[in-house]
This record gives structure tokens, C-alpha cells and sequence, in this order.
């Protein structure tokens, strides 16, 4: 509290002494004009107000949000290193480990709107135009399946949006329940009948006897295991899983690795390729949908795969473009890519990995 008191002080005097009354009395400065408290008024309530006007929808902000926001917080909000996640979330509040995102915690999508207009990008504050803050945001709220991706949010259009969170918070009430605990008369001698020593650590068998633990002496006596084998039949194998790529355009191909880094946050392909937060897509192309091994489909990928839909290039071309509306209630929160050419190139480049 000392330390707290310490700085809070020095800006408690400052802000006092810029109250238009003191100003006067102790004829310092002068009272703050209309124009100048609006430069710096740019708050948004919870309920909305103080909203300004404009407008944006979630796919006009999937290209800004690649620009301006992508790099920390990953192409769909999954986050990037230590930066934070924006998507997804939801039914973890109840865990040790949370995980705290726009759509499973925040309660009030105005504040979204605020914290994004004030303080972002990062180290580029407030250099986005309304609009943009409006795209960018009906992109984040489509990433956690709270609008849809035509959605047009606006100053008036914005407290419609449901939180999933928003009954999630209460009224502060520590200062009555919890402070009065705290600050009752502390008890300096005779506080308890009796101080006995229980247990100690080597009863316990927390603390080593000596270095020569049996156990580990065996451990360290054992052999290391001899290296397995290469199987025999493994060199073959991949060869025969090489891709034909002779007859794709490499111009093509280069485009579709371009396009394929709005993919890559969450699906791999290549050498090594393991499931991420999507299954990994070598030989996709032509494959049955839903059967990468040790993936969990959502039940609607798992119910088209029962029907037997197979990933042509037809198919993947129509599921490309608008995932949610080929495939209602599926996982992906990707908008989808909007230029063909850009569909073509992706999937001609998947089509170079082989299963």
C-alpha cells in the first residue's frame, strides 16, 4: 500500500491542482475549453454510448485485421508467442487455467470497440479511422461465432451483439465482506492453546537420506536401449507418397504458399506435419473429409464424412470460399478466401503434399 501510496500522490496533487477551482483560487493555468475536453473525451460506456458513428462487417475486417493485428494476435485471434488470445475460450472460465478471450470473458462488446479504438495497433495507436475500428472489430466478435460474417456493426447495431460472458460479472463488494476481516485487531501473543511439531520432512520422505538412493543408483546401472531399426519398407513408401508436381504451374504454386500463410496458424503441411488447432492437410486433396487420424472433428465435419463427402478440388473450392455457409456449426472460423484465383492456387498447392 506504501508503494501505491508513493506514486499515487504526486498525480492525486496534479489532478487536484488542474480542477478549474483551485486553478482560479491558486491562479495557475486556466479552466479546460469545450474543444479541448473533447480532443481527449473519447470514452465508451458499456451501454454504447459515446459511440461515433460509422460502420464495418467481418469480412471487410479479416484483410485489416491481417494488416494491423495478425502479427501478435494470429490470423483468427488464436495469439502468437506470449501475446494474447482474442478467440475461443469458451467453458474454460470454470478452470485453474482460463482462458480469457473477447468471446469467453469480456461482457461488453462496446468495450471491445473502446479498448481497440484508444490502444491499437500496438506501438501505432489511433491511427485507425472509425470504420476500420468497426471492421476490425466485427471480425474479432465473428471469430468467436457471436455475429455473422455479413453482419454490418455500427453505433447502432453494436448492443445487439449477445456476450457470452455478460451475466458472468458482480458488483465489487470486498470493501463489506471481505476488508472488515482484514483489519480487525491482530492477536500479538498467547493466540492458540498449544504449538506442537507434527511431522517432520524426513518421516514425511520428502528429504533424502543420502545420495546413494537405491533407485536411482539401478536406474543409472541399467543399459540405454539400443536404437530401433529403420523399418525396411519405409524408403519405398515414400516414394511412392512423392507428389506429382511436374505439371503445376510454379507460379501458381508460389501463390498458393503466399495464400496458405492465412492457413498456416493452424493447419500444417510438409515434412513432420502434426494436427495443431486444425487437422494437418498433406494429401488432403482427394481425401475423405474427417479422417486425419487423432483429430477431433466437430459434428458437423464428422456427420458430412458419414455422408461421404470427399475433398475434391470442387468441393474444397466451395468450402474455401465461405466455410460456415458450406458447413454450418463448423469449427474453422475462417472467413473464407474471396478471389478465386486465390482458392486455385491454395489448393494446387496442397495438392503438391502427399498423405
Amino acid at each position: 500500500m506504501s508503494k501505491f501510496r508513493k506514486f499515487a500522490a504526486p498525480a492525486l496533487a496534479a489532478a487536484l491542482l488542474a480542477s478549474p477551482a483551485l486553478a482560479e483560487k491558486l491562479g495557475l493555468g486556466r479552466a479546460a475549453l469545450p474543444e479541448e475536453v473533447a480532443a481527449w473525451d473519447h470514452d465508451v460506456r458499456p451501454d454504447g454510448l459515446g459511440l461515433p458513428e460509422g460502420s464495418g462487417d467481418a469480412l471487410t475486417g479479416e484483410e485489416l485485421f491481417s494488416e494491423n493485428c495478425a502479427v501478435c494476435h494470429g490470423e483468427f485471434g488464436e495469439g502468437v508467442g506470449r501475446w494474447p488470445v482474442l478467440a475461443g475460450g469458451f467453458n474454460t472460465l470454470n478452470r485453474a487455467d482460463p482462458v480469457k478471450t473477447v468471446g469467453s470473458y469480456w461482457p461488453y462488446a462496446s468495450t471491445v470497440w473502446d479498448y481497440v479504438h484508444r490502444s491499437m495497433p500496438f506501438g501505432n495507436a489511433q491511427t485507425l479511422s472509425n470504420d476500420e475500428v468497426y471492421a476490425i472489430v466485427a471480425y474479432i466478435l465473428y471469430s468467436n461465432d457471436l455475429i455473422e460474417d455479413d453482419f454490418v456493426l455500427s453505433k447502432d447495431t453494436l448492443a445487439e451483439v449477445q456476450m457470452t460472458n455478460a451475466d458472468g460479472f458482480i458488483e465489487d463488494d470486498r470493501d463489506t465482506l471481505e476488508l472488515p476481516a482484514f483489519i480487525r485487531e491482530p492477536c500479538m501473543e498467547n493466540c492458540k492453546e498449544s504449538v506442537e511439531i507434527t511431522a517432520h520432512a524426513t518421516v514425511l520422505d520428502v528429504t533424502p537420506e543420502d545420495s546413494g538412493d537405491p533407485a536411482t543408483e539401478v536406474a543409472q546401472a541399467e543399459p540405454e536401449a539400443a536404437p530401433a531399426e529403420a523399418p525396411v519398407a519405409e524408403a519405398p513408401a515414400a516414394e511412392a507418397a512423392e507428389p506429382e508436381t511436374a505439371a503445376a504451374d510454379p507460379a501458381m504454386l508460389e501463390a498458393g504458399a503466399k495464400v496458405f500463410k492465412k492457413c498456416a496458424a493452424c493447419h500444417k503441411v510438409g515434412d513432420g506435419a502434426k494436427n495443431a488447432t486444425g487437422p494437418m492437410l498433406n494429401g488432403i486433396v482427394g481425401r475423405a473429409a474427417g479422417s486425419v487420424e487423432g483429430f477431433k472433428y466437430s459434428n458437423p465435419m464428422t456427420g458430412a464424412a458419414d455422408a461421404g463427402l470427399i475433398w475434391t478440388p470442387e468441393t474444397m473450392a466451395e468450402f474455401l470460399a465461405n466455410p460456415k455457409g458450406y458447413m454450418k456449426g463448423t469449427k474453422m472460423s475462417f472467413a473464407g478466401l474471396k478471389k478465386q484465383e486465390e482458392i486455385d492456387a491454395v489448393i494446387a498447392y496442397l495438392g503438391t503434399f502427399g498423405g
